[in-house]
């Protein structure tokens, strides 16, 4: 059993959460309106689960997802976060997060201005490419034939066997797509954002489906950045 920091509880942060606690795990909420606004989660959720502030999560989270808009990740607390595996799961919409030139020019990707902003911490990401109703009822038991695969990229090999774990307890299979910096190959726009676990992405007859670890593979490979698109 392992305490799950949240810092954000939107729709794939309160999913993780119930994905969590149903596994055994426990889980510590946050989100920038305050502890008291997550009572009713907090309440579905049961005793495995309490709320508090992003600095409570992240100090008594012995891993700490970040599921934030990517516009506020400066405001994820440094200090009680040192040493600890991070998860990120943002993604970058400059309509929502305003244009980061960095973001733009692709000189960086979007968790590693996050693993820039926390020096001392080992981000992995994770949980970024899949809706949040498909993460949540395409979980299936260990050896499941239907079990689906979440992508992951990292730079530190023990806080990916960390997540690599934790993904497993949670549901899914685990492909690693290599160092923080190829997690562009499952960001948003790319051959495997969001299509590896859908028919007919992003329209309204969009249907789950699985996405087993060769399918996310063959998507992660097939993925291009912007300027070879445009190129």
């Amino acid at each position: 059993m392992t305490t799950i920091g949240l810092i954000g509880a939107g729709n794939i942060g309160s999913t993780i959460a119930r994905l969590a606690v149903a596994a055994g795990h426990e889980v510590v909420l946050s989100n920038s309106r305050g502890p008291e606004t997550l009572t009713d989660l907090v309440g579905e959720l049961g005793d495995r689960a309490r709320a508090g502030t992003a600095e409570e999560a992240a100090a008594e989270g012995e891993l700490v997802v970040v599921t934030i808009p990517l516009k506020s990740y400066r405001d994820v607390p440094v200090e009680p976060l040192r040493g600890k595996v991070v998860i990120d799961t943002n993604n970058y919409y400059p309509q929502r997060d305003g244009e980061i030139a960095e973001l733009e020019d692709e000189s960086t990707t979007v968790s590693e201005l996050l693993q820039a902003h926390l020096p001392e911490s080992h981000v992995v990401k994770a949980f970024n490419n899949i809706y949040f109703q498909h993460l949540l009822s395409l979980a299936r038991p260990s050896g499941a034939d239907d079990r689906s695969a979440l992508a992951i990229a990292g730079d530190d090999v023990a806080a990916k066997q960390q997540v690599i774990e934790l993904l497993d307890s949670l549901g899914y299979d685990t492909v690693d797509a290599g160092a923080l910096a190829e997690g562009w190959r499952f960001q948003r726009d790319t051959a495997a954002y969001g299509t590896p676990y859908t028919e007919g992405w992003g329209t309204a007859d969009m249907q789950e489906r699985t996405g087993d670890a060769e399918r996310v593979r063959a998507l992660l490979a097939q993925s291009q950045r912007y300027r070879d698109m445009a190129g």
